[in-house]
């Protein structure tokens, strides 16, 4: 073996990059689940009361329309694992996270919501730190 072929970089991903492309994936799943919600709440097939976007109050109208735009979006990121994906999905989920812990005498109380959203933040966290450190072994 030569010199040249011994100091070759191998540019395959690792185990935890492929698990990281598929969590993202699915994310982009229920981002595209939440996205279908949001406009179905607005064009009034939802059965509630007010959930017609003519019929909602104005700070609903406000989120709503902001949510359907932008969880449709950050899904097309995150399954392309683009680097604005996870942007995009961190203000859906700060969004959600102020509508319902900020302001639940307005947008009710749904705190599985608040916390579900923390929970992918926080395995994002130790993915993206995982991937870093691994990345820096390597290197060494």
């Amino acid at each position: 073996m030569s010199e040249v072929t011994s100091r070759r970089v191998v540019l395959q991903p690792s185990t935890t990059e492929i698990i990281f492309a598929w969590f993202q994936r699915v994310i982009a799943g229920y981002c595209l689940l939440f996205g279908v919600l949001y406009w179905i709440r607005l064009i009034g097939i939802y059965p509630g009361e007010l959930w017609r976007f003519d019929l909602m109050p104005v700070h609903w109208q406000v989120a709503a329309a902001m949510l359907a735009v932008f969880f449709p979006f950050a899904a097309a990121g995150l399954w392309m694992l683009a680097s604005w994906g996870p942007v995009i999905w961190f203000i859906c989920a700060a969004t959600e996270t102020v509508m319902y812990a900020g302001f639940p005498d307005l947008f009710g109380h749904r705190i599985l919501i608040v916390v579900s959203h923390a929970c992918v933040a926080l395995l994002y966290i130790v993915f993206r730190v995982t991937i870093w450190l691994q990345k820096r072994q390597l290197r060494q």
